[in-house]
């Protein structure tokens, strides 16, 4: 019964190849599962990488400083895969979280979109949030610019690794969508080695130069 388990769990792990074992990624040193992706090239300046469709629970916070969003949108998350569900499903997490972070110049409140990725065995027929303000999202395929950062995910390190990937990728005529850009998170606050990136999704074919 238990090697027909872990069978199952396996064959679900590889048919979802955007989520798996954290044993395959360098990045993931905390959690079981993680993001997967592709690496397609690498340069002295940034990556490229390819990540397929997943299903993530994403909530939505305004607010004016990353540090204050992530934290209340990820204790909202967090509710959802502790239990807040209509199945009461209780999950393990998932990393990285990201964060979707607007660019704008004003002063004003900005709108974060919180991100946690769904385990490989949610991903097919994730169970519904029962928080309003809760959702579950599904990425597409895509390619990313990223740049990482050892350090906390704070507005500082985050806004001047994103202008310095931006104007790398400016240098090398890197299409890329400027409005907004990821930030990504592998840490927990208790882990003494704290590992954060940027991305910026490419548009037309990624630049390796």
């Amino acid at each position: 019964m238990l090697l027909s388990g872990l069978v199952g769990l396996l064959l679900v792990l590889t048919a979802e190849a955007g989520v798996g074992y954290s044993s395959e990624s360098h990045l993931c040193y905390e959690t079981e599962q993680c993001l997967h992706y592709d690496l397609i090239c690498q340069t002295e300046d940034f990556e490229v990488r390819h990540i397929e469709s997943v299903n993530w629970i994403t909530t939505y916070e305004m607010d004016y400083s990353i540090n204050t969003a992530a934290r209340k949108a990820f204790t909202r998350l967090y509710e959802y895969i502790k239990g807040a569900n209509q199945n009461g499903t209780q999950m393990d997490i998932v990393t990285p979280m990201v964060v979707r972070v607007p660019h704008n110049t004003s002063s004003e409140m900005s709108p974060y979109i919180v991100h946690l990725l769904l385990p490989a065995e949610y991903q097919e027929n994730p169970p519904k949030p029962t928080d309003d303000n809760v959702h579950i999202l599904r990425s597409p395929d895509m390619n990313l610019y990223v740049r990482g950062y050892d350090g906390w995910l704070i507005a500082k390190s985050d806004r001047e690794t994103a202008k310095s990937l931006a104007s790398d990728l400016d240098s090398v005529g890197a299409n890329y969508k400027k409005n907004f850009h990821f930030a990504n998170t592998y840490s927990s606050p208790t882990h003494t080695h704290r590992h954060s990136e940027v991305m910026f999704v490419a548009l037309d074919e990624p630049v390796c130069i």
